[in-house]
This record gives structure tokens, C-alpha cells and sequence, in this order.
């Protein structure tokens, strides 16, 4: 029986196993690593590009392919993940587009500030094409990763989602919310971190060499993260578990209020917000 012929905009669903890279660096890797460490697809069905490839020689002893050609190496892939500069987007599009292959590639762009709509000027509107913003935890298999799409087929946003719950766990939200995405989940992290370094300072204060106080603040929100995740409750329920009548969690938590602890955060997250909407 002969093979069906796919329409144009629909992606080859079964052999959706081969994904070119383009874009080798830190987190270019850290996509290549994370799929490379699970049993998603096989490192030989991942290629990565990137100018130097002695940068890219662990990834290549684990069984990946690396390329100096991008028009080359996305010859044989199903789907095409960019991550490089928003400034080499055009270029790198222009130099790989007569390759591309819009009745059987789709496109996956993880690059900040670059939306559907120009991704679709600059391939020619009728490719498949997926917005993901991960965050730099991603290198660790534990990115929240907001995804978005041109495309209403859900088995190319089942696999888009499947790809990126092996570095973590994903979500789809409205494109229009991918600056919102970018200030809570990716600069979130950096809010995250601050709070840390401000508890383990507090630890140091109360009698904590600095590496128990790093390990015990560490251990504690990334715990406290777990309850959320796992319970799905909201974080004033597990609040409540742990603050007795007259007790010194209470006594902390209103000192902190007292000194604008939740409206200075809430206040951070809304000035990055409108700096990225000023810089647009």
C-alpha cells in the first residue's frame, strides 16, 4: 500500500523522533543533555549546531550528532529547536530556510521576544511553529517551561509538552503572556534566589556556619516547593500548618509584612514586567 502523502503544516506524526539543535550554547546544551539523560529519544537522533564543536565534545561522547552547518543538519530532523541570540534569528532563519521542509518540520523557538508572528514572516507562514520559555533550571531537569503554538493539532502539542516534561514540567498559556511567563518563571528564578541568600544570612546571624545555613535554606524552599507541587494546595493552607497562637513563626512572618516583605516582591515582579514592555 502506498504511503499517504501529509499535507502541508502536518509533521510526519510517525517518525517524530529526530531533533536538530540549532544553537550549541548553554542552553542549546542543556535541551541536548536533559533529553540525552531519559529514555525520550536517542542520542543519535539529536544533532547540535554550533561554530566551535570542541565545545560540544562531551555532548558528542554521549552518542549526539554536532554540526557546524546548520542547512545540513536539519536536513533530517522532524522537528527544529532554535536557541540562539535574538539578534542572529533572522540570519540563522535566512541561511536555513530553504531546507526547511514545512510538510514534515516543525519549529521550536526558546528564544525571548521573538513572536509567532515573526517567527511565521521569516519562514513563510505556513510552518508549524512552538514558542517555549524555559527557565535556567532547565539544566537540571527542572525547568517550569510556558509554551505557546501557531499550531491546534494536539498530537504535535502533546509531543511539544512531552519534550519539555523531560527537563521539567510544562505549560501551555496565551502568547500574550509570555512576557508575564518570562518575569515570573525565568527571572523568578533570580527573585528565588535572593530570598535564599537572605535566609542564609539570617541563618549565619542566629549561629549557622555559612554552608549548613546554605544547605538548611536550600532544602527548606525546595521542600516547601514539593508541598505545593504535590498537594496542589495553596501556599496560606501550609502556611497555617506551621504557625501556632503566639508562636515564632507568626511573630517572624508579621515583622517581615511589617517591613514589606510581600508588597516589595509583588512590586519587583511588576517593574521587570514593565521593562520589558518599555524595551519592546
Amino acid at each position: 500500500m502506498p504511503e499517504k502523502e501529509h499535507p502541508a503544516n502536518l509533521i510526519n506524526l510517525d517518525h517524530m523522533k529526530k531533533i536538530c539543535i540549532i544553537g550549541g550554547g548553554n542552553l542549546g546544551q542543556a535541551i541536548a543533555e536533559g533529553l540525552v539523560s531519559g529514555d525520550f529519544i536517542s542520542a543519535g537522533n539529536i544533532t547540535i549546531t554550533r561554530r566551535n564543536l570542541a565545545q560540544l565534545e562531551v555532548l558528542k561522547t554521549k552518542g549526539v550528532n554536532v554540526s557546524a552547518d546548520n542547512s545540513a543538519a536539519i536536513k533530517d530532523a522532524d522537528w527544529i529547536i532554535l536557541a540562539v541570540k535574538p539578534f542572529q534569528v533572522a540570519d540563522i532563519l535566512k541561511e536555513i530556510g530553504k531546507e526547511i521542509n514545512v510538510r514534515r518540520q516543525g519549529l521550536i523557538s526558546v528564544i525571548t521576544g521573538v513572536s509567532l508572528d515573526d517567527l511565521a514572516a521569516m519562514t513563510g507562514n505556513e510552518l508549524t511553529i512552538f514558542r517555549a520559555m524555559p527557565n535556567t533550571a532547565i539544566a537540571i531537569k527542572e525547568s517550569i517551561t510556558c509554551l505557546s503554538s501557531n499550531s491546534d493539532n494536539k498530537e504535535h502539542r502533546d509531543f511539544v509538552q512531552d519534550l519539555f516534561n523531560q527537563l521539567g514540567k510544562s505549560i501551555y498559556i496565551e502568547e500574550q503572556l509570555m512576557d508575564a511567563a518570562t518575569v515570573l518563571g525565568a527571572c523568578g528564578t533570580a527573585y528565588a534566589m535572593r530570598y535564599m541568600r537572605a535566609n542564609i544570612q539570617g541563618g549565619i546571624e542566629i549561629g549557622f556556619d555559612a554552608q549548613t545555613a546554605a544547605l538548611i535554606a536550600a532544602q527548606t524552599v525546595k521542600g516547601a516547593a514539593e508541598l505545593l507541587l504535590s498537594r496542589n494546595t495553596h501556599p496560606e493552607q501550609e502556611i497555617d500548618k506551621v504557625t501556632t497562637p503566639k508562636g515564632c513563626t507568626i511573630a517572624g512572618l508579621n515583622e517581615m509584612e511589617h517591613q514589606g516583605f510581600s508588597s516589595s516582591l509583588i512590586k519587583g515582579i511588576a517593574t521587570s514586567y514593565n521593562k520589558i514592555k518599555k524595551d519592546m
